[in-house]
This record gives C-alpha cells, sequence and structure tokens, in this order.
C-alpha cells in the first residue's frame, strides 16, 4: 500500500506531541553538542519544544566512550532518538576507523535506541552483519546525500531502488538545490514512494521541501534548536516550523502561497500572512520562494496546490508576461506584485496591489503634516514627485502619482530606464548622480524604490543628506531596516516620512483577499508588522 501518497492522508487527523496534527510528519530535533552534558540538556529542549524525536549525531562529540555514553544518552533521553555517525565522506565529521563507527551504530541498536542512520555506501554490508540481531521496535533508516545537485526524477527513482534493495526500513536522500524547481522533483518522489521516505533539499532554495515534506506525505522533517546550530544548509528552526509554519496543520489539500523574490529571505510576508491564514481557520501555507528564472518557477509549479503568489524584486515586470491574464492597472503600471493561480483551469492573473498602499500612505502623510481634509481631493496633486528607480515599485508608485495629479519625476543610475518609464507615464527623467543637485522647488516627495538601503547594506542612501532639506515628504518602499538611513536623515531635515511597512501593509489587505477570498484583517496585520 501506497502509505505515503497523500492521496490517502485526506482529512486524516493525529495526535502529536504539540496537539492534533493534520499529517503524520515527524518532526526531528538535531542533537549536535560537543559533549554528553550538553546533549541531555539540549535532548530535555527538544522535548519542551514539543519535538517528535531527536537526531543524536554522535560525530559532534569531542570525546565518546560508546558503552558508557550510548547508555546514558538513551535511558535520559526524553524523546524517540535517532543515532547518526556521520563520517566525513558523507558530510559528518567522523574520521576515525570505519569498524568502530559502524560497532557503535550496532551497540545504539542493542541498547534500545529507536531509529538509526546509515549511509547507503556501508548499508548493505551493515544490514547483512546484523541480520538475526536486529530488536524489532528498531528502524533502519539508510541515507545518500548529494551536496551537489538534484538529479533527475529518474535517478532519484533509481536510488530510492538502490536504498530499498539494502533492507531499509527508511529510505532517506538530500539533495542539494541548484534552483528552486529541483525540488519539485523530490516532491514527486516523495508523493509516489511505496516506502517511508524522508526526501528533503538543501540550500535556500531549497528550503520549502522541509516545510511542504508534512502536505506530501515525508516521514520526517528536521527543525533546530537555534538557528545557527544546523546539521544541513538551511535548516529551519523547530520554533519557524510550528509557530511560523503552523506544520502540524499542514496536510494534503493544503495551499501553496509564497513571495518569488531573489533575494528574498528578509522577507516579512510569511509572518503576516501565515498568522492570518491561522487566524481566519484558513487552509494555507506561505513561504519564501527564491526563483531564480519566474517563467520556469511558474510552469514547473503548475499544479492548483499552488494557488498564489507576491511577486518582489526582480520578477515584478517579468510577471507580466508570465500571466495569462493581466488586470489593466497591472498592464499600464508594466509591473505585477500579484499572481492568483484559478482552481478552475490553472490560469494565472495578474494584478498589481503596490500602488494602493504606498500612495495612499504618502497621501496621508501629507494631509496630517498640512491638515488638509480628505474631501478636498488629493495631497498629492500639483506636487512634485520623484521616483527613485524604474523597476516595478517605481512604475507602481509612478503611475499612482500621475493618477493622482502629481507631477512625477523618474531617476535612475540608467538614464535610458529612467527616461523610458518618464516617456510611458508622462513625466520627466534624471540620472541618480544628478539627483543630489536638483531642486527645482521645495516642498517636493521623494519615494525611494529601489534597494538601496536594504539590510545587510543599511550603511546606504540614495540621496545626500543636504539634498533631503527641499523634500516636504519622503517615502522608502525599503521595510527591513524600518527606519532606513534615508528616512533618518530625512526626518532629521524636517522631512515627514512614510516608511515602507505602510507600503507592506496596504499591498497585502488586498492579496490577502485574493488569495483566501476573505476581507483582510486589518488590525491583525498592524498587529503583527509591530512586532518587527
Amino acid at each position: 500500500m501506497d502509505t505515503l501518497n497523500p492521496l490517502h492522508l485526506a482529512g486524516l487527523e493525529m495526535e502529536s506531541r504539540g496537539g492534533i496534527s493534520k499529517n503524520p510528519t515527524l518532526i526531528c530535533v538535531p542533537i549536535m553538542a560537543d559533549s554528553i552534558d550538553k546533549m541531555v540538556i539540549d535532548m530535555a529542549k527538544a522535548k519542551a519544544n514539543t519535538a517528535d524525536l531527536v537526531e543524536i549525531r554522535l560525530d559532534c562529540l569531542k570525546s565518546f566512550n560508546p558503552h558508557q555514553d550510548l547508555k546514558v544518552l538513551i535511558n535520559q533521553c526524553p524523546l524517540p532518538t535517532l543515532f547518526t555517525y556521520r563520517p566525513v565522506w558523507e558530510g559528518g565529521d567522523y574520521d576515525g576507523d570505519e569498524q568502530k563507527r559502524l560497532d557503535a551504530l550496532q551497540l545504539a541498536m542493542e541498547l534500545g535506541a529507536d531509529y538509526i542512520d546509515v549511509e547507503l555506501k556501508v548499508a548493505h554490508d551493515f544490514i547483512k552483519s546484523i541480520n538475526g540481531k536486529k530488536p524489532e521496535k528498531i528502524k533502519i533508516i539508510v541515507s545518500s546525500h548529494n551536496y551537489q545537485d538534484t538529479p533527475s526524477v529518474e535517478e532519484l527513482g533509481n536510488l530510492v531502488a538502490r536504498i530499498q534493495s539494502t533492507g531499509a526500513d527508511i529510505v532517506k536522500i538530500a539533495t542539494t538545490a541548484l534552483e528552486i524547481t529541483d525540488v519539485a522533483r523530490i516532491f514527486q518522489i516523495t508523493v509516489h514512494s511505496q516506502v517511508p521516505i524522508i526526501a528533503l533539499v538543501m540550500g535556500e532554495r531549497g528550503l520549502i521541501s522541509r516545510i511542504l515534506c508534512a502536505k506530501f506525505g515525508g516521514y520526517l522533517t528536521f527543525g533546530t534548536l537555534e538557528a545557527e546550530v544546523v546539521s544541513a544548509p538551511s535548516q529551519p528552526t523547530i520554533e519557524d516550523l510550528l509557530k511560523l509554519y503552523n506544520f502540524r496543520q499542514l496536510g494534503p489539500d493544503t495551499k501553496v502561497y509564497g513571495v518569488i523574490g531573489k533575494p528574498v529571505g528578509h522577507s516579512k510576508s510569511p509572518m503576516l500572512y501565515n498568522e492570518a491564514f491561522k487566524s481566519a481557520g484558513f487552509n494555507g501555507v506561505y513561504v519564501h520562494l527564491l526563483a531564480d528564472d519566474l517563467a520556469k518557477f511558474l510552469q514547473t509549479y503548475s499544479s492548483t496546490d499552488f494557488a498564489g503568489f507576491s511577486c518582489t524584486i526582480p520578477h515584478k515586470e517579468a510577471a507580466v508576461k508570465c500571466c495569462d491574464e493581466v488586470d489593466p492597472v497591472a498592464k499600464s503600471i508594466g509591473a505585477v506584485n500579484c499572481i492568483i493561480r484559478s482552481q478552475n483551469d490553472g490560469k494565472l492573473s495578474g494584478y498589481n496591489t503596490d500602488y494602493v498602499g504606498a500612495i495612499s500612505a504618502i497621501e496621508d502623510g501629507l494631509r496630517a503634516k498640512y491638515n488638509i481634509s480628505g474631501a478636498s481631493g488629493s495631497s498629492l496633486a500639483g506636487k512634485l514627485f520623484v521616483v527613485v528607480g524604474a523597476g516595478g515599485a517605481g512604475k507602481a508608485l509612478a503611475y499612482g502619482a500621475k493618477q493622482k495629479g502629481a507631477k512625477v519625476v523618474i531617476v535612475n543610475r540608467t538614464y535610458e530606464r529612467a527616461r523610458e518609464l518618464a516617456d510611458m507615464i508622462g513625466g520627466n527623467a534624471l540620472s541618480l548622480a544628478d539627483l543630489a543637485h536638483f531642486h527645482p522647488e521645495e516642498g517636493m516627495i521623494l519615494a525611494n524604490t529601489t534597494s538601496i538601503g536594504m539590510l545587510p547594506n543599511t550603511d546606504q542612501t540614495p540621496v545626500p543628506k543636504d539634498a533631503l532639506k527641499h523634500y516636504s515628504l519622503v517615502f522608502d518602499a525599503i521595510y527591513t531596516p524600518k527606519i532606513t538611513r534615508l528616512l533618518r536623515e530625512a526626518e532629521e531635515s524636517g522631512a515627514t516620512i512614510v516608511t515602507g511597512l505602510e507600503m507592506f501593509i496596504g499591498q497585502a489587505y488586498e492579496q490577502f483577499e485574493r488569495f483566501t477570498g476573505l476581507p483582510a484583517p486589518k488590525e491583525l496585520f498592524w498587529k503583527i508588522v509591530s512586532k518587527y
């Protein structure tokens, strides 16, 4: 029976240490301390964090006496134990005698371990050597780690068959993602596996494999106690799995959403949407999607399970071409920041929700500054509105400001790109190098839509401080950090400032409603972002 096929898991609810779980995928905490005492402390922490089991990495220990130490680890562990003694040739730290390593694993088995992990290279001989001695309760995981790439589906299928042929109880394959599309092959193998399988992809582009394995039927995933202490590249923490991604609530019917960008790890969108999904009882999960090629990503993840996406730098303009239908406003702007996949025919519709949040926040800032009532038309009318950046967000801001009656100037590193956008919306163009000396009038508005000043480059700014005295209001689309150098210096120069959080929240309202068909929980959104 295909026990791990998600099609057979629909509606399944299981008791887990974290309460009711909608999937059978276990959370395993790697224990990587360098002493037995520290390992015992970490095992207790794993239990407190509601892990299902721990992986004890014997190769991390500075000194190890198998007979004495294994008894302590097994007897004092409050959770089921998985013992791994990873050699250097498979990416671990052990570089001693091979027979001693295998003897230690066999001893762990005899002393009551629940699982042991044996590498494919030695699994045939090891499993043959314990024939007849294997306790009934123990499960042997046979693992293969590929630190170079993710092979084809056919090669992965052959690898699974080779691992099965050793007599493994559980198959484990870990590959490396060169592109996020590589992970789709691992999902395919997981869904169709006839045996319990742990199939994970290392690296930032592989992060979704560690979260969505709960949807596709993986046997377990790894969650670390601390972000810095990982046993493989880009492992999430157990806290993130449980609290950020609501891991126990993911199931075969969970819809997948995410923010597509490069870079994307800084995005706070998963915190916003996952908490809002949970609050609304909506069966969805929202993840970071580090994609190099947007068209390839959308073609690869073409199932209606992948139901909607937020698009960020540098994919907003490419998204226009990737969608089957584009909203007229998004078409006019030439940028899409929200993609919805029809649950009927799988077609992609593109929208732009960027400009609404930012323009509203800027208008509100001006009204407050000059004590203007909302009834007297837009506070932007007739103002000189300087947009730094000619990418997707720049196009959205320029379009929105023009619609409100502002005089728009586009500034870009390359003048040609600025000129192109200025011609498109009916404005003027300027190169970034000339911006410092540009002040045809006082009380201008500045909107930075570039990534200049974003983490980790927080000491950068697109405009020298001396030039900021000519602006009445300065907006920065960046929200990591919330107060950029540009905003700090603008405030010191007497300008009203509007943070990128305003734009972030404003565009998220409409996206949430498009994703879920439910009204956006505006108060909850502000409560969530106020924490960061």
